[in-house]
């Protein structure tokens, strides 16, 4: 089809030698180079008198000419102006603009040898202002403590009570899966190993004080860490987004005792009854490898554990598993309370909080059998 005033490019080439001139005529408007189909031949065209300087370009016919047909003509003469050129007086100042955009050169940003010092530096800060916000955690948890103390009857008591099952009860499917598999993996190993040495007597020590006292808890935490934890970052998190935690604020509702304070509780609560059960599933997957690859029956098993596990041990598997539980809930509560009211810092900070919750269980793992290197031997 037809277009009226289709923008065109007329090349004469003098037979005298002379040099060859460029006339454009229409409209070099961007809607009409689309609409006339015109853009790629006038194009190829322009591409072909690219390297020559010697053209003669007129573009004083052209009707009308936008930035999209002036850049066509720019590029076409290497982005500078030829020496033979013939403007209308309307078009002289869009090509001054162009011309002047094109010597715009961003600065030369040299390269910051000190990158790495800055993000060890920042590192560093992030580390303390979570320490300090961290510390703070538990000292407004302290205060929620002695107030429901003081008034135990006006404690969040439903909270707590669901706090304990959704992190307690609901994780004793998987807690009991994992403890037994450990037991079955940790009893054969072991008793591939005894067997060589005439040992076979000593599994139920082994058994009995890697698990009490180290896996049971570390693992039970882990779980509960990468279960009940990252739910509780979860949920801060989108009360957050969601501005629930605001509407709290603004009813006078305290976000630590209603709700910092019953998780940390039912952690408290829920983490020794899951050792416990962690301890005996595991146990109890240690004692079907033993009997089918040492053939020691689970009387003989479970009549010498008590002689070959000492009673502190149980112990101090309760109180790890007690203080890993508090650690749990505060970390989670910690980053869940530091969520950003978007999608991504949810995603985040879950698995932010997930990574520090089994760092800390560890370090504090580590700390625990430093302190009791004597107990329980």
């Amino acid at each position: 089809m037809q277009i009226e005033n289709a923008p065109t490019l007329t090349v004469n080439k003098p037979e005298s030698g002379a040099a060859q001139s460029v006339v454009a005529n229409g409209i070099w408007q961007v809607h009409a180079l689309a609409e006339c189909g015109a853009i790629k031949t006038i194009g190829a065209t322009l591409a072909s008198l690219k390297d020559d300087s010697s053209v003669q370009w007129d573009l004083s016919q052209i009707i009308s000419l936008d930035h999209i047909g002036a850049q066509m003509f720019w590029n076409a003469w290497g982005k500078k102006r030829p020496a033979q050129l013939n403007l209308d007086p309307k078009q002289e100042e869009l090509f001054k603009r162009i011309e002047a955009a094109g010597k715009v050169q961003l600065p030369r940003t040299r390269p910051n040898r000190l990158t790495w010092v800055m993000v060890l530096g920042f590192g560093i800060l992030s580390f303390f202002e979570h320490m300090h916000g961290f510390i703070g955690l538990i000292g407004q948890v302290t205060q929620d403590m002695g107030r429901f103390l003081r008034r135990p009857l006006a404690g969040p008591w439903r909270e707590i009570s669901a706090n304990i099952f959704h992190a307690g009860f609901q994780a004793l499917g998987i807690t009991a899966l994992v403890g037994f598999l450990i037991g079955v993996v940790l009893s054969y190993l072991s008793a591939q190993q005894l067997r060589t040495f005439g040992g076979d007597m000593y599994l139920v020590n082994i058994l009995g004080m890697s698990i009490i006292r180290e896996l049971g808890p570390l693992l039970a935490a882990i779980l509960v860490a990468g279960r009940s934890g990252s739910s509780i970052t979860a949920q801060l998190g989108v009360m957050r987004v969601t501005e629930e935690l605001d509407a709290m604020l603004v009813m006078g509702i305290s976000h630590g005792f209603r709700l910092i304070l019953p998780k940390v509780i039912a952690l408290a609560i829920s983490m020794p009854l899951l050792v416990v059960w962690t301890d005996a599933m595991a146990l109890i997957g240690g004692m079907v490898s033993a009997k089918i690859e040492l053939n020691l029956s689970a009387r003989y098993f479970i009549q010498k554990l008590p002689d070959a596990v000492p009673f502190a041990n149980y112990i101090i598997g309760l109180l790890k598993g007690a203080v890993f539980g508090m650690l749990i809930a505060l970390v989670s509560c910690h980053f869940g309370l530091r969520i950003k009211p978007n999608t991504e810092s949810l995603g985040r900070g879950t698995t932010t909080s997930v990574v520090t919750a089994i760092t800390v269980v560890i370090l504090a793992d580590a700390v625990f059998a430093i302190i009791f290197t004597g107990v329980g031997f």
